[in-house]
């Protein structure tokens, strides 16, 4: 393996002790190799590095150039890793973050300023999408997910559980009837993501069972945000997060229908790069929102 680096860092040491076998015990080698490694950078080059003798060695003028360029160049690699380690503890620099949009506007987002507070030198660069993107691709620091986790190689961190809730608003059912039954729906306007190719599916539960029930309606979406909108003008019925719906539930501007038959409860997590060697300002970002995002999926936070 082209290692010219440690050839460099061997060279060095000779050029400082001044014999090939004590520059050898210092480094732990044998002098057959040392004077190997001498060799083939001599043949790489093409020139002598040095004139030998039986009392020391001297550098030949090609060598003197190489000596010092050596010394310049590792002193330049230390510096170059010396810069980057330190940034890598300092609070500074840019995040990039991909989260959903209806979890970004409700529970990310209010989060910021407090974390600005505490970071101020920090950038947060965020994109809102109900996409999922690829961490590598994308240069993203931390994406936020909901459901199984498809890489196991990308390092996690435990949010909580989102609940599903079945809602409309109370105009909707004055108009179109209260669902009684899961089979109700088939007369209903069901709201849904076209994150599928064929019909929306809700997993409901059916005697003791979870079954995935294609629901119709007059609207796809591709976020959380559109169908919510549209549940509360009263277009029709929508399944979504608890956390999305709860205040609308609580304020009467929706109401739940169907309880106890949403089937899924999913598990959100932080996904990042980096594992325990993420940058500062990432492991900062992480320790500052996941336990407060974690409070808001039980309800207890903003």
């Amino acid at each position: 393996m082209d290692n010219r680096v440690g050839e460099m860092q061997v060279f060095l040491r000779v050029v400082e002790i001044g014999t090939f076998s004590e520059a050898a015990r210092l480094l732990l080698m044998t002098p057959s190799t040392v004077s190997k490694l001498i060799g083939r950078i001599e043949a790489r080059l093409g020139v002598r590095l040095f004139e030998r003798s039986t009392r020391r060695l001297c550098l030949t003028s090609e060598g003197q150039v190489y000596y010092e360029k050596s010394i310049a160049l590792l002193a330049e690699l230390d510096n170059i890793e010396r810069t980057i380690s330190q940034g890598a503890l300092m609070a500074g620099g840019t995040i990039r973050i991909n989260v959903s949009v209806a979890f970004g506007v409700l529970a990310l987002e209010p989060l910021l300023p407090a974390f600005w507070q505490a970071h101020p030198d920090i950038v947060v660069d965020i994109s809102l999408s109900d996409e999922i993107v690829d961490l590598y691709l994308d240069r993203t620091d931390i994406a936020f997910r909901v459901g199984p986790l498809q890489d196991s190689t990308i390092t996690t961190r435990r949010i909580g559980v989102v609940k599903r809730r079945i809602v409309a608003s109370p105009d909707y059912l004055d108009r179109r009837g209260t669902p009684i039954r899961i089979d109700d729906l088939a007369d209903h306007n069901c709201l849904g993501f076209n994150f599928r190719r064929s019909n929306p599916v809700w997993p409901l539960k059916e005697s003791g069972r979870i079954v995935d029930r294609a629901v119709n309606g007059t609207l796809v979406a591709n976020n959380a945000q559109t169908l919510h909108r549209m549940a509360i003008a009263g277009i029709g019925i929508a399944r979504l997060a608890d956390y999305h719906v709860r205040n609308d539930i609580a304020d009467g501007r929706l109401v739940e229908v169907l309880e106890g038959t949403v089937g899924d409860e999913e598990q959100i997590h932080a996904l990042y790069l980096g594992g325990p060697r993420q940058p500062y300002r990432v492991r900062a970002f992480l320790d500052f929102v996941c336990p407060r995002l974690g409070e808001f999926m039980q309800g207890k936070g903003h």
